[in-house]
């Protein structure tokens, strides 16, 4: 299945399109996580277990989408959007793009 951000594939034609498709993941924050998170912010540097988590739910959407699509009859994904949002101390990654068959 190929993903993309841009509206086609190069070198490759659209001929059919599904629909949107999305995949969401919803991660709960971690008490112990927080903490250590909050002194790295105090003491500077980066929060590796947030990077994490972060690239975790992006992965999880990302495959979602994938399935959907795949249960759409498509065999690619153009146009798609990640978007981040942090919900009553959780973390929801939602991607979307249209669903499309190309040669």
């Amino acid at each position: 299945m190929i993903v993309t951000t841009t509206p086609s594939v190069e070198g490759r034609t659209i001929t059919a399109y599904h629909g949107i498709a999305v995949g969401e993941a919803i991660l709960g924050a971690n008490v112990f996580r927080d903490i250590f998170a909050g002194i790295t912010d105090i003491i500077g540097g980066r929060s590796g277990a947030y990077e994490q988590s972060l690239g975790e739910a992006r992965a999880t959407a990302l495959r979602e989408l994938e399935d959907r699509a795949r249960t759409m009859g498509a065999n690619a994904v153009v146009g798609v959007d990640l978007d981040y949002e942090v919900i009553n101390n959780m973390l929801m990654v939602s991607a979307s793009g249209t669903a499309v068959t190309i040669e």
